[in-house]
């Protein structure tokens, strides 16, 4: 087909889709030449009491892998047709119990006597003609897809590609707001902005860049998803801070945290410091997280002029 040449395995769901309703069309004729008034979407359902006899609609559902919505409307359609009795209960009494009626037993053994035997060599002539093995790449493709879903994998192309997507830049004027409408937004929703948080945060120039500390930037395209700052300290311990840290809503996910995190603790290594100190509070739980990867460790016993400081940590470079 020239359309599935051109989207190539974009299209994957519709040519299965249209493989399947060429089937489909196939089997309702299959059914009709061989005398059977029988419905192609039936057949895992009606099989399946052939088998195990009598069932519950949930146990089929499990079984066949359809909901059970799905296999109550069968259920329903084949009772109308008079190959399916419903008349037991379940030992709970809370569902009924189906199974195959005595027309629906006799259009069993009639189907599997002549008509499933001329399918099956059918089917064994079309894979003979074909270079690969259908039935077992299914099966393989089932397997996979059951241990890690399509959508799954989807998700991580994605997250890996705008990993790709984002640049870390430094500080300059024109990114102050975005720095202070990053670090206000995480702040007041957890806790209470403070003074120390307003002066670094609206005059970053003033009382970060000046005092020999620097700002870096993660953008998308033009858009600034994330913000960190490296605060020179006047400490006997340590050279610089880690702090001021924050990432856009929209762009979390992205692993842009861990980014810029990991090129200020290189901009540090890069201006000779051998230490790193961060505060934070524990119930930031994914950045405390973040830090731990990072191979922070806890410290105690440093005064701190936030209020909501709970945890303290370093890095040794």
């Amino acid at each position: 087909m020239e359309f599935y040449k051109h989207t190539g395995k974009m299209a994957l769901g519709s040519r299965l889709r249209q493989i399947s309703a060429l089937i489909t069309d196939d089997a309702a004729k299959i059914y009709k030449l061989y005398g059977f008034k029988f419905s192609p979407k039936w057949f895992p359902v009606f099989y399946t009491l052939y088998e195990k006899g009598h069932m519950t609609i949930t146990d089929i559902a499990n079984f066949i892998g359809h909901s059970q919505p799905s296999v109550t409307k069968i259920i329903r359609e084949m009772i109308h047709d008079g190959l399916v009795l419903q008349h037991q209960k379940s030992p709970d009494k809370r569902q009924n119990i189906v199974c195959l009626s005595e027309n629906g037993l006799k259009t069993a053994e009639e189907m599997m006597k002549f008509q499933a035997a001329d399918i099956e060599k059918a089917l064994e002539g079309v894979m003979s003609e074909s270079k690969h093995n259908l039935w077992e790449a299914l099966e393989e493709w089932e397997n996979l897809l059951t241990q890690k879903p399509l959508y799954q994998r989807v998700v991580q192309q994605k997250k890996q590609r705008e990993v790709g997507d984002v640049i870390i830049v430094n500080y300059e004027q024109k990114y102050r707001n975005a720095f202070a409408a990053l670090n206000e937004e995480w702040i007041s929703a957890y806790f209470e902005l403070e003074d120390s948080d307003r002066k670094a945060l609206h005059h970053p120039e003033k009382n970060i860049i000046d005092k020999d500390g620097h700002i870096l930037v993660a953008l998308i395209g033009e858009e600034v998803v994330g913000v960190c700052a490296l605060i020179k300290m006047d400490d006997p311990v340590y050279d610089y801070e880690l702090a001021k840290m924050a990432v856009s809503p929209s762009a979390r996910g992205k692993n842009i945290g861990f980014q810029l995190a990991r090129a200020v603790i290189n901009k540090a290594r890069d201006l000779g410091a051998s230490t790193l100190y961060l505060e934070s509070n524990t119930l930031l739980k994914p950045a405390i997280s973040l830090y731990y990867k990072l191979g922070f460790t806890e410290v105690t016993g440093r005064p701190s002029p936030y209020k909501r400081c709970n945890i303290q940590m370093e890095l040794t470079l």
